[in-house]
């Protein structure tokens, strides 16, 4: 780097993370560089690929890959071959569709004449009106027409994306692209083969736009920020091609993955594409990169940063403080195409579809956790641990600053649990500015969220909240510290639900000591709470073990024993154990979401939840009406 010069960043978003925004790490990073003077401009190759791959141009390229294969094709690449003239006609006003630019092609969309339809479509029988009528109409109405043709198109998509899985990659998703090559992988080498094998058309295209964007930004460092694992692969990819045509580009690895799974990194094969890996909050590691390379700093000062040195893998970690929360700057979304995002449809439930429907700004109320005490969760982690929150003030200055670049007023707070008395304190000062906007986020269902404050927050422009229910059983809950009861739920999500506020619970199963008679309560309650309109929306997955929770960390505790966690320099996160109740989670599982999905149509809420497990379960020990109680309790008292 020429210290003369000022430093040149470009910051990556690799594939992939999501196609309705941007993944905000670049965003924060791009901002707060630019706030110090530096000249940094951010790209989405995530969202750039998939535009890609769905055009005239890509679909011509998927279909020589399909022409190629050997032997009997699968059924959507015959499907995909017969109709291609069909889908090279369509794919273009579909993707503009999707992105809010050619709306009026939504009514041929909806004519179901218009779209070829593949395997995806068949979703669509559940719905079949028994009268032959619109097997939609029951979730869009007459008039849902726009609703309607994105849900449409958003299938069309999908089945797009299996037939790229079949005839170009297998380890394509729209969401995440190789993922088992990263997920908890204790070695290097899966990655290694991956990357020196011969590049697929989804590489090719890849390196393409990666080396377009360093050409164009002239960068003397890339900042590659990987969130999750299905974004691992392609970050390394970018960085291979970087580091074949530009090798005097500093290229530096970051990002939510790295922060959970690379924390031991000992593996020098990763310095032959990234020259620098940082941990946790960026600021900080930057500033302390960018003086020792501008301005000849000592390595010594770099903080939580790993880099080779003659060979070998070392940590570098200077003792500086990290920026207060209130200095990190504004983020910027400047650079990004915000009018290329495809605001999908997946799920038919409002509130599940805030994830992939509509650009959102993502904006953090505070830095890490208030709470920082459940145990399966990373509290160990500067992510969680590090609490600092921004004043109101400066929030809803963040805020305006964003509505004035973007001219969009929709915002996600992506917390790990937005405080109770900060999100009072920016209601006030929305309320004070007399400010129109919406907004939803993370939070935990604890007794400070009342009515009151729940009229206050949907005042201020709050649409939906999410938050860990978790295991709906006190005893577990004790156990997880969650701090709150299956009855202070209740109250809470039926108080955000009385004010217009939809709820998403995430919820869990396989804990630490869970009985088969635990699952099926937690079901109980879970199909009360959808029934008294308490969840409009859930989510259930399967509690998964790391080495920085407190149940990783004292296993004893919790009654289970870790089994033995291979490592050999690379990732190091989950880990398995044995639960002396031997129960079949998996299995239990499949019933817990199934009836899920149909709760968040509104299906089988007066059924016995015993009638979604394919196995015999016991009768729940949960009254029928115990949530029904515990509100009228609330509202009698």
């Amino acid at each position: 780097m020429n210290p003369s010069a000022p430093a040149r960043v470009l910051s990556v978003i690799p594939p992939m993370t999501q196609l309705n925004t941007p993944y905000p790490s670049t965003a924060y990073l791009t901002g707060f560089l630019r706030s110090r003077g530096i000249v940094a401009e951010q790209v989405d190759l995530a969202l750039d690929l998939v535009l890609g791959l769905l055009s005239p141009d890509g679909l011509r390229d998927i279909r020589q890959c399909a022409e190629a294969m050997t032997g009997r094709r699968p059924a959507a690449t015959r499907h995909f071959l017969h109709h291609f003239e069909r889908y090279l006609a369509t794919i273009g006003p579909a993707v503009a569709f999707l992105q809010g630019r050619d709306t009026s092609i939504a009514h041929r969309i909806c004519s179901r004449s218009f779209l070829p339809e593949g395997a995806r479509f068949k979703s669509l029988d559940v719905y079949i009106d028994e009268d032959g009528g619109d097997p939609l109409a029951w979730a869009f109405g007459a008039l849902g027409v726009q609703d309607r043709a994105r849900h449409l198109a958003t299938l069309y998509l999908n089945d797009l994306a299996d037939i790229i899985r079949e005839t170009v990659d297998p380890r394509f998703e729209f969401v995440r692209y190789a993922e088992s090559l990263a997920m908890s992988q204790p070695s290097f080498d899966p990655l290694a083969e991956a990357l020196a094998a011969p590049p697929t058309l989804i590489d090719r295209e890849l390196e393409k736009r990666a080396l377009a964007a360093v050409d164009r930004e002239q960068p003397d460092l890339v900042l590659v920020s990987v969130p999750f694992p299905g974004s691992v692969y392609a970050a390394f990819r970018i960085a291979q091609a970087i580091k074949a045509e530009r090798p005097g580009v500093i290229t530096v690895l970051g990002g939510g993955y790295v922060n959970t799974e690379l924390r031991e990194l000992a593996e020098p094969r990763v310095f032959d594409f990234f020259d620098y890996v940082t941990l946790d909050a960026g600021e900080r590691p930057l500033l302390a990169l960018l003086e020792h390379l501008r301005e000849g700093a000592p390595r010594l000062n770099l903080v939580r940063s790993f880099a080779r040195i003659d060979g070998q893998v070392r940590y570098f970690n200077a003792q500086t403080p990290d920026l207060p929360f209130d200095e990190v700057g504004t983020p910027t979304w400047d650079g990004l195409p915000l009018d290329r995002y495809l605001s999908l449809l997946d799920m038919l439930n409002p509130m599940h579809r805030l994830w992939s429907d509509g650009r959102w700004n993502k904006l953090t109320v505070a830095h890490g956790c208030y709470w920082k005490k459940c145990s399966f969760c990373d509290v160990s982690l500067d992510y969680i641990s590090r609490y600092d929150a921004a004043s109101a003030t400066t929030l809803v200055d963040r805020i305006d600053a964003i509505v004035a670049e973007t001219g969009q007023t929709g915002f996600h707070f992506v917390d790990e649990a937005a405080p109770p008395k900060a999100l009072k304190a920016m209601a006030d000062e929305l309320l004070r500015r007399n400010r129109a906007i919406s907004w939803w986020g993370n939070i935990r269902f604890e007794k400070s969220f009342t009515p009151e404050l729940c009229e206050q927050l949907a005042d201020s422009g709050c649409i939906a909240v999410s938050g860990g229910l978790e295991v709906a059983s006190d005893r577990l809950l004790k156990l997880m510290k969650k701090g709150v009861s299956v009855e202070q739920v209740a109250r809470v999500t039926r108080a955000f639900t009385d004010a217009g506020i939809l709820v998403h619970a995430y919820l869990m199963y396989g804990f630490p000591t869970q009985t088969v008679q635990d699952t099926v309560d937690a079901l109980e309650y879970v199909r009360q709470l959808f029934a008294e309109s308490c969840i409009q929306s859930g989510y259930f997955h399967r509690f998964a073990c790391t080495v920085h929770s407190p149940v990783g960390l004292h296993p004893e505790e919790y009654g289970i024993r870790l089994r033995p966690l291979p490592f050999r320099g690379f990732g190091r996160n989950d880990v398995a154990f044995d639960d002396p109740t031997g129960v079949d989670h998996a299995r239990l599982g499949k019933a817990l979401n199934k009836a899920l999905y149909n709760y968040m149509h509104g299906i089988g809420l007066d059924e016995d939840v015993r009638a979604w497990f394919d196995d015999r379960v016991p009768k729940p020990r949960v009254g029928r009406h115990f949530i029904a109680r515990a509100l009228a309790g609330r509202d009698g008292g």
